[in-house]
């Protein structure tokens, strides 16, 4: 896909908007603060702002995170990025209004089920992350860098290590490597930062990721496991709608599985799901089955009605691909 020039393309805007998808992961929050802080260095004279209805505790490290507008107050912004998902009014909720009516629309992702709505699309679905996106179009309209300093370049690696595992998914490259290799050389303290956002559980979330795995269940002969738990559960172990940070990677660990499922019932008593595959399955077209999406290796969707029946249907559809590859090899 041709490279766009974020620069450009705000030239003569007078107010920017930025935002991303509802209850933002670190690639949300990373790539939604360096662009908003690249735009507020280039071009101090306009008003650039951001909006995202939440903001995880693990992300207030992020320079401008503080700035983050999360009231809806009707501003209709010359140019509006949508960063990390499709802009759509389920994916980035309250801010759907401003892209609705912003004078420019631009999305700016790399989740595979993306085609990409706006004025401008950027969309790579290679890329490791929609941070590393964001690093790229820097460099494409600032060669040298000089606008980059050791804020963007924190905000950058935190979105590009949260969204690839810290580089043990398949979505990291060389490319990806290159990039951090970069970032790292502005000096910030990248161990310390992996382990506060990455591997550092509360207590609580310990609790739950312990009382998950140990009711986890096994499918398919062995090929699928799957963790749920319910609004009543949560809340006799104390847990929040935030505290399932690993969940869904420690089930994919488990010897033998190729497909993990991890459902939670959010206050609206669905079920969200988070979908993750080690090597056979493309859960990114399981999850856009019930009406989801995401990546061939990580995706996600939302189950209404009983989860029971919810994750039979889902487990049918992974099944489905394991029988397609398995009457391919029939036919080799």
């Amino acid at each position: 896909m041709e490279m766009i020039s974020v620069l450009q393309i705000c030239k003569d805007a007078q107010s920017i908007g930025i935002t991303g998808h509802i209850k933002p992961d670190g690639d949300c929050s990373g790539s939604v603060c360096a662009l908003w802080q690249f735009l507020s260095k280039v071009y101090p004279e306009k008003k650039t702002e951001m909006r995202l209805d939440y903001l995880p505790d693990t992300h207030g490290f992020l320079k401008g995170s503080d700035k983050i507008i999360r009231d809806y107050a009707g501003t209709v912004y010359d140019v509006f990025f949508v960063l990390d998902t499709v802009p759509e009014r389920e994916r980035i909720g309250n801010a759907f209004p401003y892209f609705e009516k912003a004078k420019v629309k631009v999305n700016i992702d790399h989740h595979i089920t993306n085609k990409g709505v706006g004025d401008h699309v950027y969309v790579v679905p290679e890329a490791s992350s929609t941070s590393e996106l964001i690093y790229e179009l820097i460099k494409h309209d600032d060669p040298e860098l000089k606008y980059m300093d050791v804020e963007i370049a924190k905000a950058i690696y935190f979105g590009i290590i949260q969204d690839c595992g810290v580089f043990k998914y398949s979505n990291t490259s060389p490319k990806t490597m290159r990039i951090c290799a970069d970032l790292i050389g502005y000096g910030f303290d990248f161990p310390t930062l992996i382990d506060e956002t990455f591997y550092e559980k509360t207590y609580i979330q310990n609790k739950v990721m312990g009382y998950v795995v140990l009711n986890s269940v096994l499918a398919l002969d062995g090929k699928v496991i799957c963790g749920i738990i319910s609004r009543e559960e949560m809340e006799k172990l104390g847990a929040g709608d935030h505290d399932f940070d690993g969940i869904v990677n420690q089930l994919r660990y488990t010897k033998g599985c190729d497909v993990a499922i991890f459902a939670h019932q959010n206050k609206d008593m669905d079920y969200k799901l988070s979908l993750r595959s080690n090597s056979n399955a493309d859960v990114s077209k399981v999850a856009s089955a019930f009406g989801g999406g995401g990546h061939v290796r990580a995706a996600g969707c939302t189950l209404k009605g009983d989860i029971t029946a919810g994750i039979n249907e889902v487990i049918e559809e992974i099944k489905k691909q394991y029988t397609t590859a398995d009457d391919a090899k029939d036919r080799e």
